[in-house]
C-alpha cells in the first residue's frame, strides 16, 4: 500500500505550474474574480504527468481506508483523471479480470431523454464509488455531479478534490459543508 505525502503531492502541484498568479483579475468558472488560478489541465494532458497524478490519488484514497469498486471524475475536468484512476485501480486488484470493473464517464451534458444511466454517462459507475474533482470552487459542478450519481441510485462513499480554493458559497458555506449536507464525505487534496 502506497502511502500518501503530503509535502511530495504539494511540491508536484509547484513544479508542475498548477497555480498561477495574475495582476489583472481572471473570472473563474464560478463568475467570481480572482488573482490566483489553478490549472490541473497541463497536468492532465500529459501522460507522464497524469499517471503520476494517479498515484498521489489512490495513495490519498488508500490511506482513508477507502476500497472503492469504483472512481469517477466530474465531467469535463476530471473526466480524465477518473478514468486512469479507475483504469490503475482495476489493474492492480486481486479480482482483477472480465467484467470486474467497469470504466466510468460522465456526459458533459446530459441527454434530454432515456434512463440514468443513458442521460448522463457512457458508463455508468457501479459498487462503491469515489467521486474526484480537479477543482472546487463553490462545487457546484461537483454537487451537480452528485445529484445526477444519486439520481441513478450510485452508492457515493467519497467526494475528493485535488485542490480547494477554499471560497465560501452565495450560501456562506463551504465546498465541505455543501457536499456533506448532501450525505457525501468531502476531502481535499491540497
Amino acid at each position: 500500500m502506497a502511502k500518501f505525502n503530503q509535502e511530495k503531492f504539494n511540491q508536484f502541484v509547484l513544479e508542475n505550474k498548477v497555480v498561477g498568479f495574475f495582476e489583472e483579475p481572471i473570472i473563474l468558472k464560478s463568475g467570481r474574480p480572482s488573482h490566483w488560478y489553478v490549472n490541473w489541465r497541463n497536468v492532465a494532458e500529459d501522460i507522464f504527468l497524469l499517471d503520476k497524478l494517479v498515484d498521489h490519488v489512490i495513495a490519498f484514497v488508500e490511506d482513508l481506508g477507502f476500497q472503492p469498486d469504483c472512481f469517477y471524475g466530474v465531467p469535463e475536468g476530471a473526466t480524465k483523471l477518473g478514468i486512469i484512476t479507475q483504469y490503475k485501480w482495476a489493474k492492480k486488484s486481486p479480482n482483477y479480470g472480465l467484467e470486474s470493473h467497469v470504466l466510468p464517464m460522465g456526459r458533459g451534458k446530459p441527454k434530454d431523454h432515456g434512463e440514468p444511466k443513458d442521460r448522463f454517462f457512457l458508463g455508468q459507475p457501479k459498487g462503491k464509488t469515489v467521486i474526484l474533482e480537479d477543482v472546487t470552487a463553490t462545487g457546484s459542478s461537483l454537487l451537480e455531479t452528485i445529484d445526477n450519481l444519486t439520481q441513478a441510485k450510485i452508492q457515493i462513499i467519497a467526494a475528493i478534490g485535488l485542490t480547494n480554493r477554499m471560497e465560501l458559497r452565495d450560501d456562506g458555506k463551504s465546498v465541505k459543508e455543501a457536499v456533506e449536507a448532501k450525505g457525501v464525505p468531502y476531502f481535499q487534496m491540497s
